[in-house]
């Protein structure tokens, strides 16, 4: 099976270049932030609500907690978020002009509703066609974060954990 592409850093500047020339600039550098620095999964990051990611405050949360049924094994999973992450949801969430629900999703289409996991893949792919990037997919971001753990001296044991994988054959995989 044909793995997605690790971006390097010049590509993820002109995605992100790409991006901030968007209509959707805010939703959508959100969506590839999630992917690329917390590793999410299409259909995890389309599964988000507000209150998934800020406190009853509207503080910015450190940690995400997915649900078994916002993951692709049905196993719940904690994901950290740096401080890099933050922000982008912060400003993100600023950039409303009144308080949403906190059970609206946290990413909308032009509909106004949730994307699904697939309206979201084809956005991607979408972004990454346009930033010139071949090869590239949505599971791009997520095998990148996954990539720079192991480069970094990670465990591939935390990796598995981090990643949400049940077998650490599948994480060695993405090493």
């Amino acid at each position: 099976m044909k793995q997605a592409k690790v971006l390097t850093e010049a590509e993820m500047k002109r995605l992100l270049a790409v991006v901030a020339d968007d209509r959707h600039c805010g939703r959508n550098r959100l969506a590839v932030m999630l992917s690329h620095y917390a590793g999410l999964r299409v259909g995890e990051i389309a599964s988000l609500k507000i209150n998934d990611v800020v406190n009853s405050e509207w503080q910015v949360r450190d940690q995400l907690r997915l649900s078994p049924s916002q993951t692709k094994g049905g196993i719940s999973r904690t994901v950290f978020m740096n401080r890099r992450l933050q922000r982008e949801i912060s400003q993100y969430l600023g950039s409303f002009p009144a308080l949403p629900e906190p059970t609206t999703a946290l990413l909308r289409s032009q509909k106004g509703g949730a994307f699904s996991a697939n309206t979201l893949c084809q956005l991607f792919g979408e972004l990454y066609r346009r930033a010139g990037i071949d090869g590239a997919s949505s599971h791009s971001g997520r095998r990148g974060f996954i990539t720079k753990l192991a480069h970094s001296g990670v465990s591939a044991k935390v990796i598995m954990e981090l990643a949400g994988h049940k077998h650490l054959g599948t994480t060695q995989r993405y090493i």
